[in-house]
């Protein structure tokens, strides 16, 4: 059975802090075709659709598309802070392999 992708506290802390909600915004983690590996993430800021899956945690919203679901089944979409930078991040149990960048993959 594939479950829903879980959110972690840190990325819903991280979308406390920029204000998110307070604009009517969620996170929207998508998946698109293209990329170095065949797919890749789209993250962004977006207002709920009628057909998005809403996770929610701290008064924060997570959305993703009835498209994109079933590529983030048992996902977990996390928010960690590197040498390198800030940033979104899924640990996507689904992917075969992916890019150095950790924006795409291939199933």
């Amino acid at each position: 059975m594939n479950l829903p992708p879980k959110v972690t506290e840190r990325a819903f802390a991280r979308l406390s802090e920029i204000g998110a909600s307070e604009d009517g915004k969620a996170l929207r983690v998508a998946v698109e075709g293209g990329g170095c590996s065949g797919f890749q993430y789209e993250i962004v800021l977006d207002e709920p659709k009628e057909d998005d899956l809403i996770l929610e945690g701290s008064g924060q919203k997570v959305v993703v598309d009835s498209v994109s679901l079933p590529f983030l089944a048992n996902a977990v979409i996390d928010f960690t802070e590197e040498l390198i930078g800030a940033r979104f991040v899924i640990d996507n149990p689904n992917a075969t392999s992916s890019c150095g960048c950790g924006t795409s993959f291939s199933m």
